[in-house]
């Protein structure tokens, strides 16, 4: 069973991106990390072969010279090898989706998981429509997957009533939700190995897809600063101050 993954180069969850004095956001200097959910789906795919259950985990992401560190990183944590399509275009969900659909027809993966959503542009598209062009089931936000033979796996997956499980014919495309496994610690040895690990690189254009740009940002703006909360020492208080302040009552 051979498991594809694909990962993306985002800006550091931990940073707080600000505006530069052109009203963009600045993110020049700003720490780069793999995409949270698409670490987590990572995970997912290593500890599948760990478990004995798939024999190969494919790593691929899709952007410039410098996307080849995310990729490491998915190889660190135990991918076998990568595959690296290049490209110095901003690359949207719908361009991302035919993409991946080709690197599915070369690689016929029986199982590919990628990330709920990206954390720089919380689209939530990618898997979706990556299952409809390659014409496979899908299984979206997963908490908890079991392969229970080569020919379907169990997902559970979280829905606005709970958690609901569905089985889906493999393969299929499944998107990792923030449960479904706790990626582990890449240590320095881990990196090092990695570099050794095979990685194909193609061109974008090579493939077929064009990086149309569909979307536009029209302006970005700060988030306004709340104002702090008032601890209070009864409840009389707070009755007044509602009245008076925030005149709600």
């Amino acid at each position: 069973m051979k498991v594809l993954v694909a990962v993306k180069r985002v800006v550091d969850y931990n940073v707080k991106v600000r505006l530069n004095e052109a009203g963009l956001p600045d993110t020049a200097a700003a720490k780069m990390s793999i995409n949270p959910f698409d670490e987590i789906a990572t995970e997912c795919a290593v500890q599948l072969k760990e478990k004995g259950v798939a024999q190969e985990v494919v790593a691929v992401t899709i952007g410039p010279q410098k996307s080849l560190d995310t990729l490491r990183v998915a190889m660190a944590m135990g991918a076998d090898r990568g595959i690296h399509v290049l490209t110095e275009e901003h690359v949207q969900p719908l361009e991302v989706a035919k993409t991946l659909t080709k690197i599915v027809e070369r690689e016929k993966p029986d199982l590919i998981l990628v990330g709920k959503q990206a954390i720089d542009n919380d689209a939530n598209q990618v898997g979706q429509m990556l299952a409809t062009y390659c014409g496979i089931p899908q299984a979206s936000f997963a908490s908890k997957l079991e392969v229970t033979d080569s020919s379907e796996a169990m997902v559970t997956r979280e829905v606005d009533g709970g958690v609901q499980t569905v089985a889906v014919k493999l393969p299929a495309v499944v998107t990792a939700d923030l449960r479904l496994a706790e990626p582990r610690y890449v240590t320095l040895p881990n990196m090092m190995k990695a570099k050794k690990k095979p990685v194909e690189t193609l061109e974008l254009a090579a493939l077929g897809v064009q990086a149309l740009s569909r979307l536009k940002p029209l302006s970005y703006a700060q988030p306004k600063k709340e104002k702090k909360g008032q601890i209070l020492d009864s409840v009389a208080e707070l009755v007044s101050k509602l009245k008076t302040e925030a005149k709600v009552l």
